[in-house]
């Protein structure tokens, strides 16, 4: 007789919020249930939707719930924030882009990254690999890339959302900034010494036909944003070629002299 099969168990999920140093705990059993915890009520209404689900800054925990979703990523990572100051969250990214088996494009816009915060912070991730900004960094089938620009008609890049692992969707008004997050100064609650909210809201979703024309449309503003850097690129390698060639003496064969 066939021994009886052995019985497997699924692992519990992990409940911790920030796992980007622990490669076993990813999307691949992502639930918006996993969310509950970060909201003030930490349960949601019988009636919430399965695949959609909006949160609200200075009420709910959006910072972590932020925090919850990209530390997991393990395949891909779209993404396309306006305001991009928040260290935390840079520092998930920047672990996200230096491991090779994910795919990750990121765009900025190019007026928000010029201001101080950050520019500081933009400035610290170039000095850590500077071939990730407005360079496709290409290793086996993945692709990392940081890409600063604006809209087709030259406007903010006003997009302010991500696609994790083409199964989890995040869009909303949120910046990523302690007062655009509503980051808690108090453990698990909003409130107390220098706490700031924005009025913000960050949807989470997990509609795949959302997620697929949500994808398609954050790489479609990747690609414009690296076609504008291109362009900047060239056209300042041109102006260099030529102040380079003005400043060179000719060549003693090519100088004309008049005849006497």
């Amino acid at each position: 007789m066939d021994p009886a099969p052995v019985a497997t168990t699924t692992p519990p999920k992990s409940t911790v919020t920030n796992v980007i140093d622990d490669p076993t705990v990813s999307l691949q059993r992502f639930d918006l249930l996993d969310l509950q915890p970060y909201t003030q009520e930490k349960v949601y209404a019988t009636t919430a939707s399965k695949d959609f689900h909006l949160f609200y800054v200075g009420r709910d925990d959006v910072h972590d719930i932020l925090k919850h979703v990209l530390s997991r990523v393990s395949v891909s990572l779209y993404l396309n924030m306006f305001g991009f100051d928040d260290a935390e969250l840079n520092d998930i990214l920047m672990k996200i882009a230096l491991d090779e088996t994910i795919m990750m494009l990121v765009t900025l816009d190019k007026s928000q990254a010029g201001g101080v915060h950050e520019k500081a912070l933009l400035d610290a991730d170039r000095k850590h690999n500077l071939a990730l900004f407005n360079t496709h960094l290409v290793t086996k089938t993945h692709v990392q890339e940081f890409v600063l620009g604006q809209s087709a008609t030259h406007q903010i890049s006003h997009t302010k959302g991500f696609v994790a692992d083409g199964k989890v969707a995040g869009e909303g008004s949120t910046n990523w900034s302690d007062s655009g997050e509503g980051t808690f100064v108090v453990k698990g609650q909003p409130g107390g010494p220098r706490f700031k909210a924005q009025n913000n809201t960050q949807s989470i979703i997990t509609d795949p036909d959302t997620i697929s024309r949500f994808s398609a449309e954050l790489v479609a503003e990747h690609m414009i944003a690296q076609k504008q850097a291109a362009a900047v690129k060239a056209g300042a390698n041109t102006a260099l070629k030529g102040e380079v060639a003005r400043a060179m003496p000719p060549h003693p064969g090519l100088v004309h002299h008049r005849p006497h």
